[in-house]
Formats: C-alpha cells, sequence, structure tokens
C-alpha cells in the first residue's frame, strides 16, 4: 500500500540521515535546504486547507448553537491535557534533579543569544491575547502561518454561509471542493517526505555531532523520559477513557509523528495528521477547529519541557524555590505559553523571559541552546500525538465519534500491515495495482 511504503521511505531516510551526519558531517551540513524546501511545500498548503476544512466542517454541519459548547469542551480539555504535563515535568525535574552538578563550556554567542531571548515580550496579557486572534487581515495571516487567526476568519466566514442559506450553497460546495483538492495535494507533497526528513536530521547530527548526547545525556534522559510518563500513562489512560485504543490510534498517526520527530516542526505533520483523523473516525468540523486551536493552546510536549527546563536552569545556578514559589512560577510559564505563535524557539524564549521577570539567571537557557533542537524532536511530537487525541476526546464527549469508521481504519491497516516486508521485494510490489480512494486519499489493493 502506497502509505505503508511511505512509512517505511521516512524511516530508511531517518536511518540514512543518522549515518551520513554522523560519519560524514561536512555533507550532512549541506543537506539543510532539502529540509527547508519540504517545510515550505508544507506551509503553502496549510492555510487553504484550514480555510477549507473548517468552513466546511461547520458550515455542512448546520448546527450553529453547538460551536459555543464545541469551544468551551475544547478549553476544558486543554487546560486539564496541560495541568498533567506541567505535573509530570515538575514532578520529574524535582526527582531527577538534572541540573545538579552539570558542567560545561558556554560560548559567549551562546550568553547573547539568550539575553537578546529574555529581552523578547512574551508576557502578553489576557486582554492582548483575545486581540491578537482576530486578523485585520486573512491574507496577513496566511502569509505570517497564525493557525488561530485563520481558523477564526473561516468560523464567521463558516457561520456567514449558514445565515444566508440556499443562495450561500455554490459558495459552499467551491470551498467543499477547495477541501478535496488540499487532501490530494497534501498527498502529492507527502512523496516528498523521506527527502526532507534525511535533510533535517543529517543536519541535525552533522551540527550537533553525538558527543552532545553524552555532555547532556541526564536532561536529555529526563525530558525523554518525562514525555514517555506522558504518553503512556496519561494518553493510555484517555484512550481508555473514550473507549479507543491507544495503540491503534499511535500506529494511524505514525507518519505525521516520524515527520514531527524528525523535522522538529509541527507544521510538517499538520496537513496529514487531519486527514487521517478524519479517517479514523473523527467528524470533519471538530478537526478542523480543535487542531489548529491546539497547536496555540495545547502543547503538552512544550509545557512539560518548560517545567523540566525551569528546573534545570535554577539547579545548575544552586536556586531552590519555596513550593509556593514554584507554583506561581509553573502557573506563570502555562499561562505565557498560551497564544505565542509563530516565534522562533519559542519554548526558550518563553522560558528567557519568564527567568529574566522573576530575576533568575538565564544561563540555563544559554546552555540549552545547543541541544534545543534535540530536545525540539520530542516536545513537538507529543504536542502533535496530544492534539490528535484531543480530537478523539472532543467527538466522544459531541458524539460525533465513528467508531465504524475507526474499525474500518484498523481493519485496512491490519491488511496491509502484511504487506509491509514483501514490500521490501520487486516482485512481490508489482503483483499490485493501487487504485485511489476520491473522498480522503486512501488506497484499496488489488491483485492482478
Amino acid at each position: 500500500m502506497k502509505t505503508t511504503r511511505l512509512t517505511l521511505y521516512i524511516f530508511l531516510s531517518l536511518v540514512i540521515g543518522v549515518l551520513v551526519g554522523w560519519k560524514f558531517p561536512e555533507i550532512g551540513k549541506q543537506m539543510q535546504p532539502l529540509a527547508h524546501m519540504f517545510l515550505n511545500m508544507i506551509k503553502m498548503i496549510i492555510a487553504p486547507l484550514l480555510f477549507s476544512v473548517v468552513v466546511t466542517g461547520i458550515a455542512s454541519h448546520g448546527n450553529i448553537n453547538s460551536l459555543g459548547k464545541l469551544g468551551a469542551k475544547t478549553l476544558i480539555y486543554f487546560a486539564t491535557a496541560t495541568s498533567f504535563a506541567l505535573i509530570i515535568g515538575l514532578s520529574v525535574g524535582l526527582i531527577f534533579k538534572p541540573g545538579d552538578g552539570f558542567t560545561t563550556a558556554i560560548s559567549q554567542n551562546m550568553i547573547d543569544t539568550a539575553n537578546s531571548m529574555a529581552a523578547q515580550n512574551t508576557h502578553a496579557s489576557f486582554t492582548d491575547m483575545l486581540v491578537n486572534i482576530i486578523p485585520t487581515s486573512i491574507i496577513g495571516s496566511m502569509a505570517n502561518g497564525n493557525l488561530l487567526q485563520i481558523v477564526v476568519f473561516s468560523i464567521f466566514f463558516a457561520l456567514a454561509i449558514c445565515a444566508v442559506g440556499e443562495k450561500a450553497k455554490p459558495v459552499l460546495n467551491c470551498v467543499s471542493s477547495l477541501s478535496e483538492i488540499m487532501f490530494k495535494f497534501t498527498q502529492i507533497v507527502m512523496n516528498f517526505a523521506p527527502i526532507g526528513v534525511f535533510g533535517a536530521i543529517s543536519y541535525t547530527i552533522a551540527e550537533s555531532g553525538m558527543s552532545i548526547m553524552l555532555n547532556y545525556a541526564k536532561i536529555i534522559a529526563s525530558l525523554y523520559f518525562a514525555l514517555f510518563i506522558f504518553l503512556f500513562v496519561v494518553i493510555n489512560v484517555t484512550c481508555r477513557i473514550v473507549g479507543v485504543s491507544a495503540l491503534a490510534l499511535l500506529r494511524a498517526i505514525r507518519e505525521p509523528v516520524m515527520l514531527a520527530f524528525t523535522t522538529a516542526t509541527s507544521e510538517a505533520a499538520l496537513p496529514q495528521a487531519m486527514k487521517i483523523m478524519e479517517n479514523f473516525g473523527v467528524s470533519k468540523n471538530i478537526v478542523g477547529f480543535v487542531m489548529p486551536t491546539g497547536y496555540t493552546f495545547n502543547l503538552d510536549g512544550s509545557t512539560l519541557y518548560l517545567a523540566l527546563a525551569m528546573l534545570f536552569s535554577l539547579q545548575i545556578v544552586g536556586i531552590q524555590l519555596e513550593p509556593a514559589q514554584l507554583l506561581f512560577v509553573m502557573g506563570t510559564l502555562m499561562l505565557t505559553s498560551k497564544g505565542i505563535a509563530g516565534v522562533p524557539r519559542v519554548s526558550l524564549v518563553i522560558l528567557a523571559g519568564t527567568l529574566s521577570s522573576f530575576g533568575y539567571p538565564i544561563l540555563g537557557v544559554a546552555i540549552l541552546l545547543g541541544i534545543d533542537h534535540i530536545l525540539d524532536m520530542g516536545r513537538t511530537t507529543i504536542n502533535l500525538i496530544g492534539n490528535c487525541i484531543a480530537t478523539v476526546v472532543i467527538a466522544r464527549w459531541e458524539n460525533e465519534f465513528n467508531y465504524t469508521k475507526m474499525e474500518e481504519f484498523n481493519k485496512q491497516f491490519k491488511k496491509t500491515k502484511k504487506q509491509f516486508f514483501p514490500i521490501l521485494k520487486r516482485e512481490v510490489i508489482q503483483k499490485y495495482d493501487i487504485e485511489e480512494h476520491s473522498e480522503y486519499g486512501m488506497s484499496d489493493i488489488h491483485e492482478k
């Protein structure tokens, strides 16, 4: 099956990229443009895809009154999930103390970069946050990749279509056609994913070097252990509550997960993840609203990382906070991490700004700069998985999750799983003819 082959090619690209970056670092450093080209291809998809999916989902659904309840339930779940992430990050930091006894050389350039991050204004008021979600120009929002502003415009556009009624049907049909086109467009772009993954991972390994993994082993291990705990405790329990197999869901989103991990960019995985969650049984209006909103308000991996990184930064300079002080600092971190989009290294920017505002040294930010991409790979992956599960939870809460569709998706996976290893053999591949479905881009495999 095409998706199975793509998974295999992405995995092979990951392995080859690691080897090239490790053994041939000069070549690996020159591969970064491949990653940038692929990411640019993804970015040109997101705005029209998001607009068409949100408008089609809400306008076709027709129930305007349920939109407010949907938004309230979504924010409640986001607040709950990020709170658990904060608690796990804080607990792991207090137990393993990754900053105690840490010593490494820091360049002046890293110190200067940390200072510039601390100078950036990340402490927007709640009023400013509300004002900033309203776009002054939808073209500008699309150009800047501001997902939340695009969602807000799309919601109002869909509501206007519902209000106009029959006369707006041609516009709705046009937007619906655009949605189908953009999903097909996504399929085409995803064929270039292995090239992008190879470029991203080979550059990362070549730039950071394998030795850096040893120098920063404690903080890297602490973060990935905390992410592991969040994945297999919080997410697994959540899936059990809504009656969905966590393993089946992770299998379904394996390709966008690999993209998020290797590129350390949520945008790279968003289009395909949205398509997969629709195929998995989540209604289009839930996917279109929850997933892009989650990339602003439900960054589970980033929230967990901020809690751990804050403790790391305090521990390396020997600062111990009282429980009340610690909770206040962590609450500030969680609030300031909401509504921030489009800022490079946004987690470090928030960390630096928070440390500076409380008068704490920002030495930890300078230290973390050296391995930020390696840490970002893990937290971005959990951000993606958390938002995918959020769509299932909200769909179940709204009684709009299609369990029959989920079972069909899982059956399709079991059929294609048998073909994963034979795909390596050319003579086996040639026995099959792949015919595309029109609605979601799934593939039927017919033996010749």
